[in-house]
C-alpha cells in the first residue's frame, strides 16, 4: 500500500504556498493524502516563526501532533521555525524525525529512530499540483531586501531572490484556476534582483512588477496582489491595478506617526498615505484597500496613537490588521527603550479594533443594493474584487450559482463583514 502524508500549516499565505508545492512532490513521490494527522505515515509541520505568539502556536502544534500521530509515523518541522531555530529545535524536540529549512531539494523523513536530521529543501522552485479551488497563491520572490526594525524576515528568509516570468507563468498554467494572488515578502519589488545573466527583461519604462502582473493577467480572469510596500508604489503600478478588474490596493504601512515610521527604519507618514489613497480613489473610486498596522512600537507615545486613530477614520480602508509589537531577536527594534506597557498595548488595539470594525461595517453596509461580479469559491460562498481569499469578508450566494464561475449579483444584505447577494 502506497504511503499517507499529512501536513500542517500554519502562518501566512506564502506559508500555504510552500505547502502546496511540498505536497506535489509528495503526491509525485507516490505518497496519498491521509483522512487525519491521526492515520499518517508522514506528519509534516509547516510553521510560523514571525512573532512570538505564532512560535508558540507552531511548538503547541508539533507537540500536539507528535502526541496524536500512528505508531511509526515519521514527524517533520518545516517552514520559518525550521530555518530560524533548526539547531535548536531539532535538540529541543527529540520526538521529531527531522526539522527541514529551505535550501536544496531533499527527501523527507529519514528513518525513525535515527535521531533528529535538520535537512533542507528548495520550497521555492518545487512544482505545483492543480488548484482544488478556483483560485489560489503564487509565491513570486523569496526573502527581502528591506531592513524594518522590528522584522527578521530577512535574518532566516535570505535577501531577495525572485523567480523568472517564465517559471511564473508555469505555475499558474498548472494551477488551472481563475483568481491568481501573488504574493512575497516585497512584491513590489520583484525582480529588481536579477543580475545581468539572469535578469527579467521588460520593456522600456515599465518595471518588472508590472510586466508580471501584465503577463499574469493575460492567462487569468483575476490577479489580486499582497503585501505592497508604500514607497514601491509606481503611478506604473497604481494605474495598472486600478484600471484592473481586481482593483484591491493591500498597502503594508505599520504606522503613520513620521518619527515612529523613521524608527521602523521605514518610508511614509500619515499625510503621504491618505494623499496616495485619495488619488487611487478618484482614479477608481470602487477600489478597496487593506492594510496592517504595529501597535506598541517601543517609543510609541499617545500622540503617535492618536495619530494613527485619525488616520483610520480619514482613510477609512475596508479592511485592517492591528497587531501588538513583538521583539524579535537580532533585529534593530530588539535593542530600542521605550518599551510600551502591555496593558497599554492592549487598550490601544481595542480602541483601533473598535474604530475599523465600525468602519468596516458601514462600508459594507453601503454595498447593499449595488451590483458587482463574484467568483464562487465553493457552494454559497464567492467573493468580489473587495474581498481577499481566506483574510477578508465573504459573499453568500445560492447554492445554484456554479463554482469556479464568475456572476453578476447584487447585494442584497450586510452582516459585519460579510454580505448576502442574489444572481442578476
Amino acid at each position: 500500500m502506497s504511503r499517507t502524508y499529512w501536513v500542517e500549516t500554519l502562518g501566512c499565505p506564502k506559508n500555504q504556498v510552500d505547502s502546496d508545492k511540498l505536497i506535489g512532490t509528495l503526491h509525485a513521490d507516490g505518497l496519498l493524502a491521509a483522512a487525519s494527522a491521526d492515520e499518517a505515515d508522514l506528519v509534516v509541520v509547516n510553521t510560523c516563526a514571525f512573532v512570538a505568539e505564532a512560535r508558540e502556536e507552531s511548538v503547541a502544534t508539533i507537540l500536539a501532533l507528535e502526541e496524536r500521530r500512528a505508531e511509526g509515523a515519521e514527524l517533520v518541522v518545516t517552514g520559518c521555525m525550521a530555518e530560524r531555530y533548526g539547531d535548536e529545535l531539532a535538540a529541543a524536540l527529540p520526538e521529531v524525525d527531522a526539522v527541514a529549512g529551505f535550501g536544496v531539494p531533499v527527501t523527507l523523513g529519514p528513518t525513525r529512530g535515527s535521531g533528529p536530521a535538520v535537512p533542507t529543501m528548495d520550497l521555492l522552485n518545487l512544482p505545483r499540483p492543480r488548484s482544488e479551488r478556483p483560485w489560489a497563491y503564487v509565491k513570486v520572490a523569496e526573502g527581502c531586501d528591506k531592513a524594518c526594525g522590528f522584522c527578521a524576515i530577512p535574518s532566516f528568509r535570505g535577501p531577495q531572490r525572485s523567480r523568472p516570468i517564465e517559471a511564473v507563468l508555469d505555475e499558474v498554467a498548472a494551477l488551472q484556476v481563475r483568481e491568481v494572488v501573488l504574493v512575497a515578502q516585497d512584491l513590489a519589488a520583484y525582480g529588481r534582483d536579477r543580475d545581468t545573466d539572469g535578469r527579467i527583461d521588460v520593456a522600456s519604462g515599465t518595471t518588472p512588477i508590472a510586466e508580471l502582473v501584465r503577463a499574469v493577467a493575460a492567462e487569468v480572469d483575476r490577479v489580486r496582489l499582497l503585501y505592497l510596500y508604500p514607497s514601491e508604489m509606481t503611478d506604473e503600478l497604481v494605474e495598472l491595478i486600478a484600471t484592473g478588474p481586481v482593483p484591491y490596493f493591500d498597502l503594508s504601512l505599520q504606522h503613520v506617526s513620521a518619527p515612529l515610521v523613521r524608527r521602523m527604519r521605514r518610508w511614509g507618514d500619515g499625510e503621504r498615505f491618505l494623499a496616495r489613497i485619495d488619488a487611487i480613489r478618484t482614479l477608481r473610486p470602487d477600489a478597496a484597500f487593506r492594510s496592517n498596522f504595529i501597535v506598541g512600537y517601543p517609543g510609541e507615545t499617545e500622540d503617535d496613537h492618536d495619530q494613527l486613530l485619525d488616520f483610520v477614520e480619514s482613510a477609512r480602508l475596508d479592511w485592517c490588521g492591528f497587531f501588538a509589537y513583538s521583539a524579535e531577536d537580532g533585529t534593530y527594534a530588539a535593542g530600542l527603550d521605550g518599551a510600551v506597557e502591555p496593558a497599554l498595548v492592549g487598550d490601544r488595539l481595542a480602541e483601533l479594533r473598535e474604530l475599523q470594525d465600525t468602519i468596516t461595517g458601514r462600508a459594507r453596509d453601503a454595498l447593499v443594493g449595488e451590483r458587482t461580479v463574484v467568483l464562487v469559491d465553493e457552494v454559497g460562498v464567492a467573493r468580489s474584487h473587495r474581498e481577499a481569499p481566506e483574510i477578508d469578508g465573504i459573499i453568500e450566494v445560492p447554492d445554484t450559482l456554479a463554482v469556479g464561475e464568475l456572476h453578476l449579483v447584487e447585494i442584497t444584505a450586510a452582516a459585519g463583514p460579510d454580505l448576502t447577494a442574489e444572481p442578476v
